[in-house]
């Protein structure tokens, strides 16, 4: 159960907007319908915008009701589209952005995205009048000041169906299988789903692996019948082509192991009952946040408790993945 903080209602709000923005990630569409029907059910008028800021930096917004929001709570995705947009780093963008917002009386802006959307949400609110509140949008959960992000728990749930469905060739064939998730810098999504699914051996950014020691330790648990799932889950890493590498380095001490990429699988589907919980949760709290005057901060989830993390925070700040959940599953392989 999540606890929501009470706040005192300080600003009356004419108009707020929404956007999603970055990667998509399951559980965005909750969010939008619960920032969209939390205003509307207190007198906000809400506008969606198309495509993130590169929609918003041409007006590409329209009114939304209640009805726009009718059965999207299931989707995966968003209905608002989504984009990366690199012209939003530009100061005068940004000016222009807010002047578009300010001329359909916009007063306040929901940003559900990952750390480079919730960049330019802490921009736009110290450069300009609006009021600014940020939601954690992102399947990595690699956001500063939020034990969770929306779309997380879905695409973990997404790879171990995957994985257990690999596991059965993997284990008829004796085989070894590297599968890649998704993780350029961040190993969050590797290291519960390799814990999950009971992997040999996970291979996350943050902690290095000695390939050729990996190598003799995964030859001798195949030799003797014991830990061998036959499933390695790999970070895919800042450096592409990763998982190949580790294939053929692993090769020269056995079988070459099998390659499986996941890869945008893993942001698609219908969003898990969890993810839909906390979208719906973190929507609303965006409107109560506003309607409360308070701007240029994150929402996330801290304890099962709603929390605020200023959003220059959020964008300077690591969040680091904890060094005993990975080496838990070093001690539950064998």
């Amino acid at each position: 159960m999540l606890y929501m903080p009470e706040l005192s209602i300080s600003r009356s709000l004419s108009a707020i907007a929404v956007l999603t923005s970055g990667g998509d990630s399951p559980g965005m569409n909750p969010a939008i319908r619960a920032v969209t029907r939390a205003a509307l059910n207190q007198g906000i008028r809400v506008y969606g915008v198309n495509k993130g800021y590169s929609g918003l930096i041409i007006g590409d917004l329209h009114e939304m009701s209640s009805a726009s929001v009718t059965n999207i709570i299931q989707r995966g995705g968003t209905v608002l589209k989504s984009d990366r947009c690199e012209a939003f780093k530009d100061p005068s963008i940004r000016r222009q952005a807010a002047e578009i917002l300010k001329s359909h009386g916009i007063e306040g802006l929901v940003v559900i995205g990952g750390d480079g959307s919730l960049t330019g949400a802490q921009l736009l609110a110290e450069e300009s009048s609006i009021a600014v509140v940020g939601l954690p949008g992102t399947i990595d959960n690699d956001i500063f000041g939020s034990d969770d992000t929306i779309g997380f728990d879905t695409a973990v749930n997404t790879a171990l169906d995957a994985i257990d469905k690999i596991r059965d060739t993997a284990l008829s064939h004796e085989r070894l299988f590297l599968v890649e998730v998704m993780g350029r810098n961040s190993g969050f999504i590797a290291t519960q789903v390799g814990i999950a699914c009971g992997a040999e051996m996970i291979v996350v950014p943050e902690y290095p692996v000695n390939i050729n020691q990996a190598s003799i330790e995964l030859a001798d648990s195949h030799s003797s019948g014991c830990g061998a799932s036959g499933i390695i889950v790999v970070a895919e890493g800042p450096v592409p082509g990763l998982t190949y590498r580790l294939a053929q380095e692993l090769g020269q001490h056995g079988p070459e192991p099998r390659v499986c990429i996941l890869g945008h699988i893993q942001r698609g589907g219908q969003p898990s009952g969890h993810d839909r919980v906390l979208a719906s949760c973190l929507g609303t709290a965006a409107v109560d946040h506003l309607r409360a005057g308070i701007s240029n901060v994150m929402l996330g989830i801290r304890e099962n408790q709603v929390c605020e993390v200023p959003l220059r925070d959020v964008v300077e700040r690591t969040k680091k993945l904890d060094r005993r959940l990975f080496d838990t599953a070093t001690l539950l392989h064998k």
